[in-house]
């Protein structure tokens, strides 16, 4: 198999790439690794939907077998635990539209063409540990909300479970080179007005990296 690896961030996959048996860089963003028999490219693209969408359009190619979006979340959902890894198999662009007023208007409202919503269903990755993971939809943001007023909005408009800034682009480029694909998160936050003592970035990061680490090895 040959499998790609985006992230926005080296530190988010920093122990699975020490899990590597060999790795070769190619560039600052390009990481060419082997596990078993599996070759992975890491792909670091820095923070951010537009980095993301150019990076990962830039290397996907129909030459891997599957493509996984690793990253860490915030949550509006306090029934998921800090920690927590979820299989993000539905992502929008919740920032994409119009302002009427107090009302948000969707690309869809707007009878716009484009895409604003993202859907896992094409694909079908037959795994044991993806599986068991559980199934959230989310969004995908400029600005990672930390305001009750927006937070209470974007709910009442979404219904997301979990917020990222880079998981509805890894998922548009994906559909369009028609490679199976996953985006895989870890929650480090919940969605509420900021306070960094809630959070758990190092765990989310150990989970995170633990459970790709069984589905590569589930393969």
């Amino acid at each position: 198999m040959k499998i790609l690896i985006a992230a926005a961030t080296r530190f988010e996959v920093l122990p699975l790439l020490n899990q590597m048996e060999s790795n070769r860089i190619l560039s600052n963003n390009l990481i060419i690794c082997s596990y078993k028999k599996t070759e992975i490219v890491f792909l670091i693209t820095g923070v951010g939907m537009t980095a993301t969408a150019y990076y990962t359009g830039k290397y996907l190619s129909d030459e891997y077998d599957m493509a996984i979006n690793a990253g860490i979340c915030g949550s509006f959902n306090r029934n998921l635990e800090i920690g927590s890894v979820v299989n993000v198999y539905e992502d929008c662009f919740s920032e994409l539209g119009a302002e009427d007023g107090n009302s948000f208007l969707t690309l869809e409202d707007l009878k716009l063409n484009g895409v604003s919503k993202i859907s896992n269903i094409k694909f079908k990755i037959n795994n044991s540990v993806i599986e068991m993971l559980p199934k959230v939809n989310g969004i995908t943001v400029n600005t990672v909300h930390g305001n009750e007023l927006s937070i209470e909005k974007v709910i009442h408009k979404f219904h997301p479970i979990v917020e990222s800034m880079e998981g509805a682009a890894f998922m548009f480029a994906c559909e369009n080179e028609g490679i199976p694909y996953l985006q895989i998160r870890a929650v480090s936050n919940y969605a509420e007005p900021r306070n960094k003592e809630t959070w758990n970035i190092p765990l989310a990061v150990e989970n995170l990296n633990n459970k790709i680490s069984e589905i590569l090895n589930s393969f």
